[in-house]
């Protein structure tokens, strides 16, 4: 198989080229020449380079292209660039549907989030779960919502495209988690924000994986949630503490949390600084639960990721090699 991956040196598409070429697929990563590629150092990737929205980029990488998996996308919450983000979030997953349609590509999957399901409010769902939530709780949540639309309009006019739905992605090199995991292990981690907050997990390696399964097998317009359970943070601390035997951190009282996640958010917004908490974080902590279900992943994909308990030992074991 030749396949086309997009985002190819971030951390998702990264991890997904490595699994592709272990398999002796030839692989083609569609990137900005201003990117980071310390990840691809060591594959065999063939790089075209052009923004996702860029179409004459992007017919040339699908030349002689079977799969596309699109990974691409700009994931970030708090103080940012909302324009940026739709660009690439919504403008660009249009762009690489209406150039693959152009193709006649065999199959995309597209790397999605469960955030499109929108705040469950604790309860457990699966893939025909519809959103009720009205409104959206950032411009990350509004932007790949409406990509999926996108997606799925796609889908049901006979596009073969495929949905990969992930929780919360975790790995060695997780440019958003390991820097807390390498802060605690270095015993500077006193206090935490949202101890009862849930948390999905599932293992970089086991999304991509789980990406590949759905290009082999994956039907045509469906959802597929990638996921190996929840927990909430004070849970996952409590793994790190009982490997490491460093104190999980105190949890910080929510009144606190609140008032400098406003104040924060003010001086972010004057200085043009993204700060380490604001609004919109503070609502992701305490005020949305999304937990999900991956059976039908496991059943129609045969997905066996590893557990919650055992992707957070990997990440703590890594560290202290």
């Amino acid at each position: 198989m030749k396949a086309l991956v997009t985002g190819a040196n971030g951390f998702t598409g990264s991890h997904l080229v490595k699994a592709l070429e272990k398999r002796g697929d030839s692989v083609v990563g569609l990137v900005r020449k201003s990117s980071d590629f310390s990840r691809l150092a060591e594959t065999q990737i063939e790089l075209i380079y052009g923004d996702i929205c860029d179409r004459t980029a992007l017919q040339k990488a699908m030349v002689g292209v079977d799969t596309i998996f699109h990974t691409a996308a700009y994931v970030e919450l708090g103080l940012v660039d909302a324009d940026r983000m739709e660009k690439v979030n919504v403008q660009g997953t249009r762009a690489v549907l209406e150039v693959a349609q152009a193709a006649n590509i065999s199959k995309m999957v597209y790397c999605s989030t469960i955030g499109v399901f929108g705040d469950t409010q604790g309860q457990t769902i699966n893939e025909t779960f519809q959103r009720t939530q009205k409104s959206f709780s950032s411009a990350y949540d509004r932007t790949k919502y409406e990509a999926q639309q996108i997606v799925d309009r796609s889908a049901s006019q006979g596009f073969p495209v495929v949905s990969i739905l992930p929780s919360g992605i975790f790995g060695l090199d997780d440019p958003h988690f390991m820097p807390v995991l390498k802060t605690f292990l270095r015993g500077r981690l006193k206090l935490w924000a949202g101890g009862e907050r849930i948390t999905g997990v599932v293992h970089v390696d086991d999304l991509a994986e789980a990406m590949i399964l759905a290009a082999e097998k994956g039907n045509i317009g469906d959802y597929y949630i990638i996921s190996s359970g929840d927990l909430s943070t004070r849970e996952m601390f409590e793994i790190f503490s009982r490997e490491t035997g460093i104190p999980a951190p105190y949890n910080a009282p929510k009144p606190l949390v609140r008032v400098v996640g406003n104040l924060l958010d003010i001086v972010g917004r004057s200085l043009g600084w993204q700060p380490p908490l604001d609004r919109e974080r503070v609502h992701y902590v305490y005020d949305r639960c999304v937990r999900v279900d991956a059976t039908k992943a496991k059943q129609q994909l045969g997905w066996q990721p590893r557990s919650v308990e055992a992707t957070l030992k990997e990440l703590v074991t890594s560290q202290l090699l």
